[in-house]
Formats: structure tokens, C-alpha cells, sequence
């Protein structure tokens, strides 16, 4: 019995200390997280404002406002 009890408070004391180990994880993976949010919408942004693309999507809006009803 004495063992058990040992073992079952061992292993609450080693998780515990996994769990304060781990806790700038979740900070670096939202850093993360951001940076590639932030390099997707520049990546976006270029090639949205690049001139073919920008030159299309006039014509897309142009078409929908003189459409007839």
C-alpha cells in the first residue's frame, strides 16, 4: 500500500513539474502563430496590389456596378 501511494505521488509531482516546464509554450506558439499570420497578409497584400491582379479586380467591381438589375 505504502508504495502505491508512493508511486501515484510521484507521478502527480513529475506532471506538475511538466506543466511548469511547458508554460512558455504556449507564448513562443502564439508568436508563432502571429509571425505567419503577419507573413501570409503581406504575401497577400503584394501580390493583391500587384498590377495584373489589381487591374483584374477593377474590372471585377466595374462589371458589378454598371450590371443591370
Amino acid at each position: 500500500m505504502y508504495q502505491a501511494v508512493r508511486a501515484r505521488l510521484r507521478a502527480l509531482v513529475c506532471g506538475m513539474r511538466a506543466a511548469r516546464r511547458d508554460a512558455g509554450m504556449v507564448t513562443s506558439e502564439y508568436a508563432m502563430g502571429i509571425v505567419a499570420a503577419v507573413a501570409f497578409a503581406v504575401v497577400l497584400y503584394k501580390v493583391v496590389t500587384s498590377g495584373p491582379v489589381s487591374a483584374e479586380l477593377q474590372n471585377i467591381v466595374t462589371e458589378a456596378l454598371n450590371a443591370r438589375m
